[in-house]
């Protein structure tokens, strides 16, 4: 066997996946639960300790045959996480996450202090939005002083996974970019941003150096092999954020492509050869880890609000698939706008969701749960019109994450894009990205020209049979969709502003 090791450190869980790159074959996958803390004031932290305890799980389960056959790894995280440590590289507070919307007022702050939003993205091509890491560090700053001035570190989740296994620090362009203080145009830290945050300490001295995303960083420890089961002096790439590591495991390397992730977060990028920077902020202007650039459309409620309505109606998935095969598209008028974590675009940190619409008719479990599916996707539909305002050509959706395993949600997001859907033969995408990413380096030291772009072409495949057409009938009737839930969630922001 020759065997890289993907993981991805997710919201919800920590997954673990082998990929035998001779045989073209995932032949091991496990993932650990992990829980978020959450509060009525928008907080959403995780404890390092519990990653390190799902990490811990997933390689002991993995059989010794295929351990001791590893060639190399590669870690995909989840964005914006503030992970700080002390001098003794020991994490001082729990890690807010990109969800946690408590941080709102540092935010504002910080671009208040900038001269506002315009300029922001002027300086840095992105406004700080609540999520990102950077208004995470003033909230420390702000709320837990004592432990602010023990600050020694910055990283993000995907970068503490790395420190752990390879003891080396270090960060590369595509996650930094989620951080708010990159300047996604020069790929470097903008000085600027990190004074506002703090004008009497540099942090920049608490910020691992930015690497690329050709090499290896270094290779698993002594003590790493100890304490998770796995052989010492395995190479690790500097793998990346999910939605970086996503788009290598999506193949959407290329301009026409376009990525929409239905994971617990709703996610829509593309690749672009140039920043693309939104004026108006909706779209993120991220980097890419394959030297280009990611814009990007973040909703921070797809699967978490089917998954409630589901929950709340008392359906198992089966049952779910079912009710949205019986009920027509466009659900009869009914509305779900589906804020349930408050939202990042439109952003609405204190957003609520809201159900528009209900009669004596709809008002019933199948209609709430397809009408829930059809807001999360029209969420995601207002990204498309963003990124193609912006200049960006999509021919097609490659569609992954959770939600695009039910077959009827797969058709219900081609009828609202009207474009084609593809679906991969290997769904993990970001787990598998970061294998990818690892291979490629691996495959590199030996030949310097090869491109990832070939390990794309030898590694991933469509799977034709789940792939999916719009529905030509559905064109108008969604279209009068996405123009009510537009008109809705416009009525509805001044609610919560």
């Amino acid at each position: 066997m020759k065997i890289v090791l993907g993981i991805d450190l997710g919201t919800q869980s920590l997954k673990t996946v082998c990929y035998d790159y001779d045989s073209k074959s995932l032949i091991h996958v496990h993932a650990s639960p992990l829980e978020v803390d959450r509060d009525e004031n928008g907080k959403a932290e995780q404890s390092a300790k519990d990653w390190l305890m799902a990490l811990r799980e997933c390689t002991r389960n993995i059989p010794i045959e295929i351990k001791n056959n590893i060639e190399a790894i590669g870690v995909s995280g989840q964005q914006h996480g503030f992970v700080a440590l002390d001098e003794n590289d020991e994490v001082l507070v729990p890690v807010k996450l990109w969800c946690d919307t408590a941080t709102q007022m540092e935010a504002d702050s910080l671009n208040n202090e900038l001269g506002g939003i315009d300029r922001v993205i002027s300086i840095a091509g992105n406004a700080i939005m609540t999520g990102y890491t950077c208004p995470k560090i003033l909230w420390l700053k702000n709320n837990r002083p004592e432990e602010y001035n023990k600050l020694n570190t910055i990283l993000l989740p995907h970068d503490y996974i790395n420190f752990i296994m390879t003891g080396v620090k270090c960060m590369e362009h595509g996650d930094a970019s989620g951080t708010g203080f990159l300047n996604i145009k020069k790929r470097s830290w903008s000085m600027e941003i990190l004074s506002a945050l703090d004008p009497d300490r540099d942090l920049s001295v608490c910020l691992p150096p930015l690497v690329r995303h050709d090499h290896f960083i270094g290779r698993t420890s002594k003590q790493f092999s100890i304490d998770f089961d796995l052989p010492e002096g395995i190479p690790v790439s500097c793998g990346g954020g999910d939605n970086m590591m996503g788009a290598i495991g999506t193949g959407n390397l290329t301009d026409g492509k376009l990525t929409m992730s239905l994971g617990t977060s709703g996610t829509l990028y593309a690749y672009s050869s140039k920043p693309i920077i939104d004026p108006k902020g909706a779209i993120a202007g991220f980097c890419s880890s394959t030297d280009g650039w990611l814009p990007l459309l973040c909703t921070m409620n797809c699967t978490v609000a089917t998954e409630l309505m589901r929950d709340l109606v008392g359906r198992s998935l089966d049952e779910f698939n079912n009710d949205l095969n019986s009920i027509p598209p466009g659900s009869g008028g009914l509305l779900t706008i589906p804020f349930f974590n408050g939202e990042r675009t439109p952003n609405l940190p204190k957003g609520k969701a809201s159900l528009i619409g209900l009669t004596s008719q709809n008002c019933t479990p199948a209609y709430v749960l397809r009408s829930a599916v059809e807001g999360a996707t029209y969420a995601l539909r207002y990204g498309l019109d963003e990124l193609t305002a912006l200049g960006l050509r999509v021919d097609k959706i490659i569609l992954t994450g959770g939600g695009a395993k039910s077959p009827q949600w797969r058709q219900i997001v081609a009828d609202i894009f009207h474009l084609p859907i593809q679906i991969l033969k290997i769904e993990e995408g970001a787990s598998f990205g970061a294998a990818l990413q690892a291979l490629w380096v691996l495959i590199r030291e030996k030949d310097k020209n090869i491109k990832l772009d070939k390990i794309i072409t030898d590694h991933l495949a469509v799977d034709e049979e789940k792939s999916t057409l719009p529905n030509l009938e559905c064109k108008n009737i969604y279209k009068k969709g996405y123009s009510d839930y537009q008109n809705a969630v416009n009525q509805i922001i001044p609610l919560f502003k």
